[in-house]
């Protein structure tokens, strides 16, 4: 594999309906894409997932743009590999900044499987023709509002209910989901917003009968979750704490978590996340796939990640309509009545992009080329 030009591409893609969580509200994605393209003209696409602030991660647009530019994309351009799962090689002198260096290394995963004439999700190692899907339902302005999401969500198919809980907006919110939906796949996600000074109120929880507590508390910790861990029933899971391999090994081993969640972004691209796939599955430990707020093409990388064995129970890959009015991939991701998502069987990510449609959003742009 040999990359000559990378184009970086910022987009600004307004949400159809506000996303918020502990770290505040989001009304529009600030979105940067990365194409690749070999000697031939073959095209790769790419997503880094970074918000448009350092809250959830250190990282962030503005981050993002300049690493990208100014030091991954140069690291890449002209230099030969042995395959897409050299590439994240390429990068390594640069210490962290995993969800840009994911936007180029989830690129040229695309660009060699549509090479291959093979879908992603084979190309990976896939094995799962249909993935399980949930949603994620941020803090709303009114339980009643929560309420009626979960409703149409369920209406709609989905398998899991994801709710953002924060202090504040947890025990009683909860108590009036469950007891509104008493039956449903329900877990909570807290984002980091509690302490071990919380484990009471934490451990309240567990009356609910949660499939889990997503990261409950601080974003780099796998200690004290492994010391909630010992005194709640409700299994943790692990997000933002884990962001490679050793990360999940260790958690695990110490009894932080029962549960990881993996995003494409957090832990560096596919070459990683089928690192921690590897160790959580031979651990019986089970993972799903994490969102954040991806356009279509992360999306479309989210889908044939979660194909892997590891991925048993649903995950945040929705419906393209849930977010934004128009994607920019066609056609735009569906989801069937029975709550599942097809892995596409053309080549790459499965999904046409829409050039016309990103130009259209798009803020500002760079080649970097031989």
């Amino acid at each position: 594999m040999n990359i000559s030009s990378i184009e970086l591409i910022e987009i600004r893609l307004p949400l159809v309906h506000f996303f918020e969580t502990s770290f505040g509200r989001t009304t529009e994605r600030r979105i940067i894409l990365a194409c690749v393209r070999d000697a031939d003209g073959t095209e790769g696409w790419g997503e880094c997932t970074a918000g448009e602030g350092p809250f959830y991660s250190e990282e962030w647009t503005e981050t993002g743009w300049a690493t990208l530019r100014d030091f991954l994309a140069p690291m890449v351009v002209g230099r030969e590999t042995e395959n897409a799962a050299a590439i994240d090689d390429l990068m390594k002198k640069v210490r962290g900044h995993r969800m840009a260096k994911a936007a180029i290394e989830t690129a040229c995963w695309d660009l060699e499987a549509r090479r291959a004439g093979l879908p992603l999700w084979r190309h990976l190692g896939g094995v799962q023709r249909e993935i399980l899907c949930g949603v994620s339902i941020g803090i709303q302005d009114s339980p009643k509002e929560l309420v009626d999401k979960i409703e149409k969500e369920l209406v709609d198919g989905y398998q899991r209910i994801k709710i953002k809980i924060k202090p504040g907006w947890d025990l009683d919110i909860v108590r009036q989901v469950r007891d509104r939906f008493p039956e449903i796949n329900l877990m909570v996600d807290a984002n980091s917003a509690y302490t071990l000074s919380d484990v009471p109120l934490l451990r309240t929880l567990d009356q609910y009968g949660l499939m889990m507590i997503e990261q409950p508390l601080a974003h780099e910790d796998v200690f004290d979750h492994a010391e909630l861990q010992k005194q709640i029933t409700t299994p943790v899971c692990l997000d933002e704490s884990v962001r490679c391999a050793e990360d999940a090994k260790h958690a695990i081993e110490i009894g932080a978590c029962r549960i990881v969640n993996v995003k494409l972004g957090r832990v560096g691209g596919h070459q990683q996340a089928m690192r921690v796939e590897s160790v959580c599955r031979e651990q019986g430990i089970p993972v799903w796939c994490g969102g954040m707020l991806e356009s279509g093409i992360g999306r479309a990388h989210n889908i044939a990640m979660a194909t892997l064995a590891g991925f048993t129970l649903p995950g945040d890959v929705s419906a393209s309509s849930r977010y934004w009015k128009e994607d920019i991939i066609e056609p735009a991701v569906t989801v069937s009545a029975h709550g599942t998502i097809a892995a596409p069987e053309q080549p790459g990510i499965g999904f046409e992009v829409n050039r016309a449609r990103i130009d259209r959003l798009t803020v500002r742009q760079e080649l970097i080329k031989v």
